[in-house]
């Protein structure tokens, strides 16, 4: 009876899409990658207040990521019993709580521990959020939840960086973070008012770690993702030389937000096809994702072939995150959330996979080499998709448990 009593009335799943309440997942995952990326922006002014140097400063980044790598699965885990809304807060309570504590620490050693444990909070946001997104609504709308719940990594993506460091120049480095946990405290509040809850899993019904990494389509589905995302932070991690080869090194901001725009784009329409036509979509995007890579691969100095790539590319990889989560949810079920933690951690072993790949190509032969790395891992990932046809990306309208 208890379980039964949290879903109440409040928790009952509407008819439409309630976009309201899907925003604050949007919220959520925007804090999350605006956390994990604005340092990026503020190397210099983090250096000069800890006393350190940029290259040590650069590992606030480093620290986070591996918080969400080691903490997603366990922690995701071993919480599949809590009810999900006060598991959400606990979580974005821990991004308040350690971006205060960042934004208000005057010794390195400090601030690596308050990153790190910023990003497991983040970790559990992440492994959280596809799960309670598509329990808010219909079997025939959660891909296009998931489309809403995720729209804030691109935005996050395309203006992390360039906002952290705009507002660096406005504040200093802790005034951004002092922003954030602002925000992420008024998050605390739209969540508690407006999100319903909905009761974790009770032990009977409880798969173990190994039996969901093992069920059919599982394992393509994240080898999927491994390629897809390492192939594109071999690029989206060094396009500043790259467009410097290309003869538009002055215009790397001008190049992301293209990206970032045509991102946004490719999630939009992801979200309205991506219950009716998963399999067939995913194809579609893994194909232009190797026609641009192919295209900056024959760019050379031809700015109109950059700029074609470039749109191409953030069209292509704007639905990935939807594509991908809904593929992985519909094939564990019950095991859903457990199975996102993982997507978490391919997920940030594949964008650490890429910053080494593409830095060793740059040493070795060079900028004009990484969209062929592009091209070669979105054709594995296309053949992986494309055998994938039974279990994994099948055809059709998706037939999503309830």
């Amino acid at each position: 009876m208890s379980t039964q009593a949290n879903m109440t009335a409040g928790s009952a799943r509407p008819a439409g899409l309630p976009v309201w309440k899907l925003l604050a997942f949007t919220m959520a995952g925007f804090l999350a990658i605006m956390t994990e990326t604005m340092p990026a922006g503020l190397l210099p002014q983090i250096g000069r207040g800890l006393g350190i140097s940029e290259a040590l400063a650069g590992q606030l980044v480093t620290v986070y990521a591996l918080g969400s790598v080691l903490a997603a699965i366990p922690v995701v885990a071993a919480t599949r019993s809590w009810n999900r809304r006060p598991l959400l807060l606990t979580a974005i309570g821990g991004l308040l709580a350690f971006n205060t504590v960042t934004a208000m620490s005057g010794h390195y050693g400090v601030t690596l521990a308050a990153r790190f444990v910023a990003g497991m909070a983040a970790g559990v946001v992440w492994g959280l959020l596809a799960g309670y997104a598509r329990r808010m609504v219909p079997p025939r709308l959660q891909g296009r939840a998931l489309a809403v719940a995720g729209v804030g990594q691109p935005i996050a993506l395309c203006i992390g960086v360039p906002l952290g460091t705009w507002l660096g120049t406005l504040l200093d480095w802790r005034g951004v973070f002092w922003i954030m946990s602002a925000l992420s405290l008024l998050l605390l509040a739209w969540i508690r008012l407006a999100v319903p809850d909905f009761a974790g899993q009770p032990a009977r019904q409880r798969l173990s770690i190994r039996r969901i990494a093992t069920m059919p389509g599982i394992r393509p589905v994240l080898l999927a993702l491994l390629a897809w995302i390492l192939a594109h932070n071999i690029l989206y991690t060094y396009i500043a030389p790259f467009l410097a080869s290309a003869g538009l090194g002055q215009r790397v901001d001008a190049m992301l937000l293209l990206f970032g725009l045509a991102s946004l784009a490719g999630i939009w329409a992801t979200g309205l096809l991506v219950d009716r036509w998963l399999r067939a979509l995913t194809l579609a995007s893994l194909a232009l994702f190797a026609i641009a890579a192919c295209t900056l691969g024959f760019a050379n100095s031809s700015p109109a072939l950059v700029l074609g790539g470039i749109a191409a590319w953030g069209l292509s990889f704007g639905g990935a995150p939807t594509l991908l989560q809904t593929a992985l949810a519909d094939n564990a079920g019950d095991g859903a959330d457990v199975a996102q933690s993982m997507l978490v951690t391919v997920f940030n072993l594949a964008v650490a996979g890429g910053g080494i790949a593409g830095g060793l190509l740059l040493e070795s032969s060079g900028p004009r080499t990484l969209p062929w790395a592009l091209a070669a891992l979105a054709l594995l990932a296309l053949g992986i998709v494309w055998s994938s046809r039974a279990r994994g990306f099948p055809p059709g309208r998706r037939a999503a448990p309830a």
